[in-house]
């Protein structure tokens, strides 16, 4: 769109890798003289402002100076020897399916900056017990947005799991330290689970690195399996992909994910559905796809099987905890909605076609924002109200949000129609084609049951549209207000609110409206990919 020299878009690659880092140590550094006697959590939560909206701003102009004319070719390349012992390269590019992905973690993460730093003035953000400051609040969110950006980023294996790895710390100690009830079993069981997968994923990108001779992802995509054979094909398509299911995360690997959610502050939650989530899908399109294609179509059925399921367990545990008298958590309630969601963008991958995970990619950006909406909205209830228990919201405390808060109650029955895929909204063009992919899946599959996994997948929808729809009615309607017990008015929408949440509503429907936008950058990289990178 402009034209940027190779060496600025080097650079402006580099800088969302290391800026975060850098922008971390110096939020832990002690506070200058002339800072002294002021509120130093303000002045460092300013500081991830300012941090993280230069990310941002480095991603709009990478994107910018992205050839959009040629976007499955790498770009901004960097590809310099760092273990030459084991021929790891510290190796980056990005391409089209990877810069949406690298500019939704820069956005998220800046909103959650901006959102925490106007919270901290009528709120303090401070852990519930003695412990970590503000600076450590920042800094944490700082190395997350590094480790995101550079799983997006990199191109070696090795590197590709060690910014993977990254993130665990950070999210552990925001959901730890800064986490509602129950937090420490709910890090915990994150950590635990997610390290366990990784460990497998390790052995098995060790494994293809080895027995092809280079950890290099574009060679190993170009060469497209030949220099492995079938056997470690499905093997090491086994140990990725289960390390990759844990995080994404797929069915009956999920559990943790429902209580991270429920005890992670706001933003915790934001980045966790919105971008975390995202790594594990995107290592199956970016790794196991085109670096083990053979081994893919072998558990290709299998990881359909399971996305469907994920898609239908997912709504049935959401209609559960909707219903009157459950006592459902409504954090909780998204949590099992992102397993369903999620379902359907392995569905998308594991058909094996240029629609399915185009539809799968586009699917991860919908998801990212809408669903980091929801948990915004979500905390604003649960700073409004001190809960987020869902009898509660609907009842005495809650009811009737359109009168109360008419723009939060609105706001929140926007981001749930676009989660249930209406039409004209984002949510709706990744699951209309990661169906389509299943309906004509890759050869070799076998389409009776792809056919079957699609009918499933679509009554996976009908559900999702049945429990966000009661959430809406018991949440924004309620019960007259005669009948309720509290305050009539409720603060509504506040202006660092509206700030931190216009661009996702912006994006989803931009998106819904015009998806030619995003699928104009994924699909020639995905064609790429998919034929052994060979445009």
């Amino acid at each position: 769109m402009i034209d940027i020299s190779p060496s600025v878009m080097q650079f402006l690659l580099a800088f969302l890798v290391v800026a975060p880092l850098v922008g971390a140590a110096a939020a832990l550094l002690p506070a200058p003289p002339g800072l002294k006697g002021r509120n130093p959590g303000q002045a460092v939560l300013r500081h991830g402002v300012t941090v993280t909206g230069a990310v941002l701003l480095a991603a709009i102009v990478l994107t910018l100076g992205f050839d959009h004319g040629h976007p499955s070719k790498m770009q901004a390349t960097t590809d310099i020897s760092w273990i030459p012992a084991l021929d790891v390269r510290i190796h980056l590019g990005i391409d089209g399916i990877s810069l949406p992905l690298l500019v939704l973690t820069a956005l998220l993460t800046f909103l959650c900056a901006l959102y925490s730093y106007f919270k901290q003035q009528h709120e303090r953000l401070t852990p519930r017990a003695a412990g970590p400051s503000p600076k450590a609040f920042v800094a944490l969110l700082l190395v997350l947005e590094s480790g995101t950006l550079a799983t997006f980023a990199v191109l070696d294996l090795l590197l590709f799991f060690l910014a993977f790895e990254m993130v665990l710390i950070p999210m552990y100690f925001l959901i730890a330290r800064w986490g509602g009830d129950q937090r420490q079993p709910a890090a915990w069981k994150f950590i635990l689970y997610t390290l366990l997968g990784s460990v497998v994923m390790l052995l098995g990108l060790l494994l293809v690195g080895l027995k092809a001779g280079t950890f290099d992802m574009v060679a190993l995509a170009a060469d497209n399996g030949r220099g492995l054979t079938t056997s470690v094909q499905v093997v090491a398509v086994l140990a990725i992909g289960l390390g990759l299911a844990v995080k994404t995360p797929m069915w009956p690997l999920h559990s943790w994910l429902p209580d991270a959610h429920t005890a992670a502050p706001t933003v915790g939650s934001v980045l966790l559905a919105g971008v975390l989530l995202k790594m594990g899908t995107y290592g199956f399109v970016r790794i196991a796809l085109p670096v083990a294609p053979d081994g893919m179509q072998v558990f290709a059925p299998y990881l359909a099987a399971f996305a469907v399921v994920g898609i239908i367990y997912g709504s049935l545990a959401c209609l559960a905890l909707a219903r009157k008298g459950a006592k459902g958590d409504l954090k909780r309630l998204i949590a099992y909605s992102s397993v369903g969601h999620m379902g359907f963008v392995l569905l998308g991958i594991a058909s094996m076609t240029p629609t399915g995970v185009n539809g799968a990619l586009f699917a991860n950006i919908a998801h990212g924002l809408i669903t980091g909406l929801l948990f915004f909205l979500v905390g604003a209830l649960k700073d409004r109200y001190g809960t987020a228990d869902l009898d509660t919201l609907a009842g005495a405390t809650g009811a009737a949000l359109y009168g109360r808060a008419p723009r939060l109650g609105g706001l929140l029955a926007f981001a749930a129609v676009a989660s249930l895929g209406l039409p004209g909204l984002a949510g709706f063009w990744g699951e209309m084609l990661t169906m389509f992919g299943a309906f004509d899946p890759a050869e070799g599959l076998s389409r009776p049951a792809f056919l079957t996994f699609m009918a499933i997948a679509g009554l996976g929808t009908l559900l999702t549209a049945a429990y966000l729809l009661v959430v809406v009615r018991r949440v924004c309607m309620g019960v007259p207000p005669q009948q309720a017990s509290g305050p009539t008015k409720i603060t509504d929408v506040q202006g660092y609110e509206f700030a931190a949440w216009t661009p996702l509503v912006a994006l989803t429907v931009l998106a819904g409206l015009w998806p030619a936008v995003l699928l104009g950058l994924t699909d020639p990289a995905v064609q790429k990919l998919l034929a052994g990178g060979k445009s």
